[in-house]
Formats: C-alpha cells, sequence, structure tokens
C-alpha cells in the first residue's frame, strides 16, 4: 500500500508501516527526526497524490478541551487570536476528513472535534497497547476498522507515572515529547490497517 503519514516528523508510524513492507512517507513542517521517506513542507503539497491510505495527527493546540480555558473572555487580551486559530485548526482536521483518500484515520485528543464534525469512531489508550500510561486518544476513522488492543497492561498506581505527559514539567520541547505516537499504537495500527 501507498501510505501517507500527514504531520509526523518522529518517523514513528511511518517507520512501523515500513517495517510491514509498505511503501510510507511522513510529512511534516519539520525535518524527521529517523531517516527514512519524508517530505518537509505543507502536507496539501502532497495530499492529492495517489494514496491508499492515510494517517494524520493534525495539531491539537486549539482543538483540545484542555484549551478551551483560554477561549474566556478574561483571557482575549492575552490571547487576541484564539477563536481565529480554533476555526483555523478546525478547517485544517477538515482537510483530512474531506479528503478523497480511500481509507483515513485521523488522530487527536478529546477536543472540540466531537461538536465541530463528529463523535470518535473509537477512544484508545497507551496502555491498551504495551504502554503504562494513560493519554485517552481519538481515532476518526473512514474504511478502516475500529484498532483492537494488542496488550493490556496494568497502569501504575502513581497517577504522575500513569499520566507522564501530563506532568512533564515545562520545556522548548514538551509539546513534541506529548506528541509522540507510543510505538505499541503504531505497531497495531501497521498490523490492523493493511
Amino acid at each position: 500500500m501507498k501510505i501517507l503519514i500527514a504531520c509526523e516528523y518522529s518517523g514513528i508510524v511511518r517507520d512501523a508501516f515500513i517495517a510491514k513492507g509498505h511503501d510510507a512517507m511522513s510529512c511534516d513542517l519539520l525535518p524527521t527526526e529517523r531517516e527514512g521517506p519524508h517530505y518537509q513542507g505543507d502536507i496539501r503539497e502532497v495530499l492529492d497524490e495517489s494514496w491508499d491510505l492515510m494517517i494524520a495527527h493534525p495539531p491539537c493546540t486549539f482543538l483540545t478541551v484542555s484549551g478551551n480555558k483560554w477561549m474566556k473572555p478574561e483571557f482575549k487580551d492575552r490571547f487576541p487570536t484564539r477563536v481565529q486559530d480554533r476555526e483555523e485548526a478546525i478547517k485544517f482536521f477538515m482537510l483530512f476528513a474531506n479528503s478523497s483518500i480511500p481509507k483515513v484515520a485521523i488522530e487527536n485528543p478529546i477536543g472540540v472535534m466531537s461538536s465541530n464534525y463528529r463523535k470518535p469512531d473509537q477512544i484508545i489508550q497507551p496502555y491498551q497497547y504495551g504502554h503504562p500510561e494513560r493519554k485517552a486518544t481519538c481515532l476518526w476513522l473512514k474504511n478502516l476498522p475500529n484498532l483492537k488492543p494488542t496488550n493490556i497492561v496494568e497502569l501504575p498506581q502513581n497517577k504522575a507515572l500513569a499520566q507522564r505527559l501530563h506532568y512533564l514539567p515545562p520545556s522548548e520541547n514538551r509539546w513534541k515529547e506529548r506528541s509522540k505516537t507510543y510505538q505499541g499504537i503504531a505497531n497495531a495500527m501497521a498490523d490492523q490497517w493493511t
């Protein structure tokens, strides 16, 4: 299959599909962190090529429910473009939802797309795929089955460990660490969606 991994700089999902023998390419504005087929640029420049499957990871900054706090009137001076930023993020998400690619999976945290588009087809957790962590991830699917858990593991009793990504200290690269796909989830996608 010819597979596009949209908005991925890490190469994790791309490489899981390549390991299964597929022709996969990641695309992001950032360079790839792993050597491999990667288009650095605007996804719109490659979206209309003949892809069989696309897995899209649109930026979630303005789509998550945790960002709703910054939409309140008291933050308008601090974030004057927040409403416009959210509208642009919704349009970008819908670019993937409305694509003509036959099979599509769009991944994002719990957010506004449940009401602005439709409810996700499923919500998965890293602990269902071998990672002892909690991070609810929504999947909107087109012509793909729900992703089946592959290795359900017990969560640590310590909340800070179970939700490690939520408790990362502020840093320049915090957002990058939080946006990466877990390897177990990437492997499940490559195993089950081809």
